[in-house]
């Protein structure tokens, strides 16, 4: 088990510094549509927004490739200099480089079989005022198209009376995903796409199947705003392109099958850990 410091602004601010040099490095082109609808910005008693009580959002984030969460970050902090925690899954906490960086950040850890001190948790922090970001496909999209949500997002927003900001990125994924890692001559100068959608409130009593639904369509039209008004023209085929659009990631059907592998093999690990 690695080392978990508490959570500390200090180290936090590091990060933050570190992504934005490396968005420097790299001049990343990143641009948001949707600005107002972030949560505005108010004063605070040190160098980072403190928690609001009644004032927390649930930023429920498309997750096309392993970046979309510092782009998304990094929006956050440039707009209201305010920390986003987000759930992270016990495997990458128990990383030992990794895991010591998440438990300072103050994210919430998703356990691998009971996930109910985690939702209390978040439920918590968003009461508490906190921001919380929720990746709803609970995975990378390999096909590039925004899959199958799960309900968490709507049912946390719900429970803690405050609302869900969808946000759709497109154009991370080309920096680093599934299958495609690191590449500095993908990476340079690098353009991503932001859309930050209106944000929604549910009632206590929300059909969260409905309304998560809802969600995930709000999202696949955030990115298909994004694929529009994306400045590189793809050769056809690419790999980076989803399959209905002429690309070559896997079609809807593939990835429901690649992810149904994934998801008994994630069990059986599961299993091992538990016991």
């Amino acid at each position: 088990m690695p080392w978990r410091p508490p959570s500390n602004d200090t180290f936090y601010r590091v990060i933050v510094r570190t992504g934005q040099f490396l968005r420097w490095a790299l001049r990343l082109d990143i641009q948001a549509t949707g600005l107002e609808n972030l949560p505005a910005k108010e004063p605070a008693t040190g160098p980072s927004r403190r928690a609001s009580p009644g004032k927390g959002a649930v930023f429920a984030i498309t997750h096309f490739g392993y970046v979309d969460f510092a782009v998304v970050e990094l929006l956050l902090w440039r707009h209201t200099r305010a920390q986003l925690r987000f759930l992270v899954h016990q495997g990458a906490a128990d990383h030992w480089l990794a895991g010591p960086a998440i438990s300072a950040s103050g994210h919430v850890v998703v356990g691998y079989a009971d996930r109910s001190d985690a939702y209390d948790a978040a439920v918590a922090k968003l009461r508490a005022g906190e921001y919380l970001a929720v990746f709803p496909e609970a995975g990378v999209s390999r096909s590039f198209t925004v899959r199958e949500c799960r309900t968490g997002a709507v049912r946390m927003a719900a429970e803690a009376g405050v609302p869900v900001i969808p946000v759709s990125v497109w154009g991370a994924h080309r920096v680093m995903t599934r299958g495609h890692g690191f590449s500095l001559r993908r990476s340079w100068r690098a353009p991503v796409r932001l859309e930050v959608g209106a944000p929604i409130v549910f009632p206590h009593d929300v059909d969260v199947e409905e309304a998560t639904e809802a969600l995930r369509g709000t999202l696949q039209a955030g990115i298909d705003r994004c694929i529009a008004g994306f400045p590189l023209q793809p050769e056809h085929g690419a790999w980076w392109m989803p399959a209905h659009l002429g690309g070559g990631a896997p079609s809807d059907a593939e990835r429901q099958r690649l992810d149904a592998a994934d998801a008994a093999a994630g069990r059986r690990r599961g299993s091992r850990q538990t016991k």
